[in-house]
């Protein structure tokens, strides 16, 4: 082994890089002529296709419980960060915004289960670090673009969110978590921001699973681009209307649950729906 000069260590890193580049650009927008041969065929599924990914899921968790917690116990920290700007910001209309958020960002939040989930099912061993493999893949540029979509989403929610805020209980400025959760329950006001703000978000986790519930998956699998991975995407969730809607269900439930207490069941439920996810992309997508 010989060390070679700097300037011949620059150049083969810069090569690298370079590929690396060309390839991510690729994958955000393959050439033209490529696009027709890379749309998806995407199957009907049913309900029983839905236990059988978070049965599988929750096998790859128990796979890799270990390694999944060490990733996971990223996503209950976060929480807890967040409800305490909340807290001491005095912006208690903002709690349950920031926390269902958890709904329209966490596929992008999942990719690296979604990485040992296709390694296991490979028959590979894996590790925690295999989550981080995909900083390596061809695809990363696509996944952060899809990623910069969902947190546009989940931004527009909060600003969506602040606007029911100002225009039903912050005339009444209720102070404090005790004044807050009198207002938001006992005036006309607080029921109006409670009914447009549940109608509104779910018009936004709709929004996120019709576009996210195949992509990431996808734009991991297959060398596809990120318009590509979202009208596949679109294209599954409006062929199994019935099964997607009962999977968002799942999911809406399975956050809830998880969050309760102080966002600490994340620490299983995330990773078990990321691995679920990955299996569910595997049954609306034929290899």
């Amino acid at each position: 082994m010989t060390i070679r000069n700097p300037a011949e260590w620059g150049a083969a890193h810069f090569k690298s890089w370079s590929h690396g580049l060309a390839e991510a650009g690729h994958a955000i927008a393959p050439p033209a002529q490529e696009r027709a041969a890379l749309e998806p065929t995407v199957r009907r599924i049913r309900s029983d296709d839905l236990r059988d990914a978070l049965r599988k899921g929750l096998h790859d968790f128990m796979a890799c419980r270990t390694d999944v917690l060490f990733i996971a116990l990223i996503y209950p920290l976060v929480g807890l960060l967040l409800a305490e700007v909340v807290f001491g910001e005095n912006a208690l209309h903002l709690l349950f915004p920031l926390a269902s958020g958890f709904v329209l960002i966490g596929p992008f939040a999942a990719v690296g289960l979604y990485e040992m989930s296709r390694r296991r099912e490979r028959g590979d061993r894996v590790s925690w670090a295999d989550a981080f493999a995909v900083a390596r893949s061809p695809a990363f540029g696509a996944i952060l673009a899809m990623g910069a979509i969902l947190t546009a989403v989940f931004l527009l929610w909060l600003v969506a969110a602040q606007l029911i805020y100002m225009a039903t209980l912050a005339p009444l400025a209720p102070e404090g978590w005790s004044a807050f959760a009198h207002a938001l329950f006992t005036t006309r006001a607080g029921w109006a921001m409670i009914v447009l703000g549940i109608s509104v978000g779910f018009l936004f986790a709709v929004l996120a699973l019709a576009i996210s519930v195949v992509s990431f998956p996808l734009l991991m699998d297959r060398r596809v681009g990120v318009a590509t991975a979202i009208r596949t995407s679109v294209r599954a969730t409006l062929k199994n209307p019935e099964p997607m809607a009962l999977w968002g269900l799942i999911v809406a439930g399975g956050l809830l649950l998880g969050s309760l207490p102080a966002f600490v069941g994340l620490v299983i439920v995330m990773p078990v729906l990321g691995h679920a996810t990955w299996h569910l992309y595997r049954r609306l997508i034929p290899d």
